[in-house]
């Protein structure tokens, strides 16, 4: 669960870290009230949106006066950035900004541990900086058992290059980061930039936490975050199905019954993808489970087709509990079910448990839309294919 960076910031706040004030608008009144209200010469009107690029989009705005950033409150609202439209602003202190450095904490798949990575050259252009001067940005492992402790915050500030004199205070501010981390259960903590004022405070200037969705039974409080008006409009669609749906970037609609197949299929796609014209690529993450009922498969293929930037959909099964023959009848009533809302090219790729009945009962049927595939390499290929034409 992606928070927005005010929400971040409060909890920033209430975990140590230093922060400036700031207060959250969703019209230009209450934002020349915030302004009023913070009272510095100088505030900051941000765009409250869970992407990046905001500054570059023009989400991002001074203002040197009440009435100014009701009035850059007003440009803001209402923006589309990165397919995202800005609800609310945080109108936030602005800041004697002297350096600006880049850390973050993260939860690291590949080793089962987590990872911090920091750096002296923070702000907008960090994704830049990680491509073309990877040097720059030191990634040091962390023990999960351990934590963000003291001994491993002066070994990042060190290799990171930071002034002597600096890196007791940066260190101090990444430990307490590590807390927030920690306490929150997040697998994701940033903040671009860190900065270092003119009167040598350091303090985080911008902010971003992912919570970790299966620690939720812990945390009561992070109802306040569960409904936003920034959520996709699919993905909030495909939660009150049941669904385990991620909404991505692409045009190969991908279904498939396991978390681990699914993430195979949108890799398998994507290299299938890169060698065509306009490289398609997955456009969803969508995890049927142990279940391809009709009703199932009927609702993974609506909240797929409502997808306009869709071309074709993947269906990559391996029956194991549920049957091939059960999923090829639950694709063969939810057509019959979606009727007209079905009028995309749909790949089947079958295997495993009554794999030559599922595969016989999707050929007698012979639906115009459905094609089957013999292995998930060659239905990849197929899908990507369809949605390159």
């Amino acid at each position: 669960m992606d928070l927005f960076e005010y929400q971040a910031r409060d909890l920033f706040e209430a975990g140590g870290v230093p922060v400036l004030p700031g207060r959250v608008a969703s019209t230009p009144e209450q934002a020349a009230a915030a302004a009023a209200e913070i009272a510095t010469p100088v505030v900051v009107v941000k765009a409250q949106v869970k992407t990046g690029g905001r500054g570059k989009a023009g989400g991002v705005k001074l203002a040197r006066s009440p009435q100014e950033a009701g009035e850059r409150a007003a440009e803001i609202l209402g923006l589309d950035i990165r397919g995202h439209q800005v609800h609310q602003v945080m109108v936030a202190a602005g800041a004697d900004i002297a350096e600006e450095y880049y850390f973050s904490l993260l939860l690291d798949r590949s080793s089962g541990g987590y990872l911090a990575m920091c750096s002296r050259e923070g702000g907008m252009d960090i994704e830049t900086l990680a491509v073309e001067r990877p040097e720059a940005l030191i990634r040091t492992p962390v023990d999960p058992l351990v934590g963000l402790d003291a001994a491993t915050a002066a070994q990042i500030v060190a290799d990171a290059g930071f002034d002597e004199a600096d890196r007791p205070a940066i260190a101090d501010v990444l430990v307490t980061l590590g807390r927030v981390y920690a306490d929150n259960d997040a697998t994701l903590v940033e903040v671009n930039p860190l900065v270092k004022t003119g009167d040598g405070a350091i303090i985080a200037l911008d902010g971003k936490i992912t919570l970790d969705d299966n620690a939720a039974f812990r945390h009561p409080e992070w109802e306040q975050y569960a409904e936003s008006s920034d959520a996709d409009p699919l993905e909030v669609r495909a939660k009150a199905k049941g669904l385990n749906y991620v909404k991505l970037d692409g045009t190969v609609g991908v279904i498939g019954n396991g978390a681990g197949l699914v993430m195979s299929t949108l890799d398998v796609v994507a290299a299938a993808g890169a060698e065509l014209p306009g490289q398609p690529r997955p456009a969803n993450f969508l995890d049927i489970g142990g279940g391809a009922s009709a009703s199932v498969m009927a609702d993974g293929l609506e909240i797929i087709l409502a997808d306009p930037q869709v071309r074709v959909v993947l269906v990559n099964v391996f029956g194991g509990i549920t049957a091939c023959s059960e999923v090829a009848k639950g694709i063969s009533d939810a057509l019959a079910m979606l009727g007209d809302k079905a009028s995309k090219p749909i790949v089947v790729r079958l295997d495993g448990n009554a794999v030559e009945i599922g595969r016989h009962l999707l050929i007698e049927a012979a639906h115009p839309l459905v094609e089957l595939a013999d292995t998930m390499d060659a239905a990849a290929r197929r899908a990507a294919e369809l949605a390159a034409d």
